[in-house]
């Protein structure tokens, strides 16, 4: 009699890996584009928040959930595939709604949609970017003897403390597992609120000066960029609303100005063409007479002599 066999591979780690990335990436995805859908006028149909009562809960407490049953599940039982990656797919989603408000849960404050809550979106960025360089095999240190992997090893993170120094982290992050990256991080200026630049730069005004430029257009692109992936700040959306708004109105009111200007220049150029007119007219009946008088009085002369 045949035997049904139930596949109890173990998948490679990487493949877990790729998994847990997918729900991860796809969760995020979904919930900050519902947040956004919720948040805009045009879309009054999408569902809004998940409430009870007067209590608003968030997806962070949905996420919380997620990572603690699947992490239960893969220390107290020995899955095989598929509930391997159904694990991994499961505690990616709970990782991408806990890390879509992670500045909620550091600063214990719903700051979703204001300019601290960008922080949520890097968060995402760091551990997308550490997610794909395990996924894709990269190792953080070199291989070999430790001879010659421990100068090197040394080296790299007295680097990457450089960098950290600077408040680059994300370029950290990257220069861990592409060393060249870490090297021209460390080599260009700190940012302006980094403890390197309050140390090393308050007695160098130019320099000081230099990186604050740099760093004011590095923060706008990054911004722009954050913006375009997780949504503008309401208070940044009202005040583009209301310098719209104004620029609407000094259109308007330029407009309104320039034809309340051409409207009188056109009566005044036609009262002056009137007056002009008139007194034409005037001079000429008052001409007429008198040229008809000079030849009567030229005529009464002539009988009279």
């Amino acid at each position: 009699m045949g035997t049904v066999v139930i596949a109890t591979s173990e998948p490679a780690a990487r493949t877990v890996a790729l998994w847990l990335l997918a729900g991860f990436l796809g969760s995020f995805i979904f919930i900050r584009t519902s947040a956004r859908l919720m948040r805009s006028p045009k879309v009054p149909w999408w569902p809004g928040s998940v409430t009870s009562g007067d209590l608003h809960i968030h997806h962070l407490v949905w996420g919380i959930i997620l990572l603690l049953l699947c992490g239960f599940l893969g220390f107290a039982t020995t899955p095989r595939t598929p509930w391997t990656e159904i694990l991994a797919v499961l505690f990616g989603v709970g990782a991408g709604f806990t890390l879509d408000e992670f500045a909620l849960w550091l600063r214990l404050e719903d700051v979703y949609w204001a300019d601290q809550g960008r922080a949520s979106v890097e968060a995402v960025m760091i551990a997308t970017t550490f997610a794909v360089f395990v996924v894709v095999g990269a190792v953080p240190f070199p291989t070999g003897s430790l001879d010659a992997v421990i100068p090197l090893v040394v080296i790299q993170l007295g680097v990457i403390a450089v960098l950290l120094a600077k408040a680059k982290y994300f370029m950290a992050l990257i220069g861990l597992f592409i060393w060249p990256v870490a090297w021209v991080g460390a080599i260009r200026l700190a940012r302006p609120n980094s403890r390197w630049a309050r140390r090393r730069y308050a007695e160098k005004p130019k320099k000081l000066a230099k990186c604050r430029v740099r760093g004011e257009r590095w923060d706008r692109r990054r911004e722009r960029f954050q913006d375009l992936i997780g949504g503008t700040p309401t208070e940044e959306l009202a005040a583009r609303s209301h310098k719209t708004a104004d620029a609407a109105a000094k259109d308007t009111a330029d407009a309104a100005a320039k034809d309340t200007a051409d409207t009188a220049a056109k009566d005044t150029a036609d009262a002056t063409a009137k007056d002009t007119a008139d007194t034409t007219a005037k001079d000429t009946a008052d001409t007429a007479p008198k040229d008809a008088a000079v030849p009567a009085a030229k005529d009464a002369s002539s009988g009279d002599a």
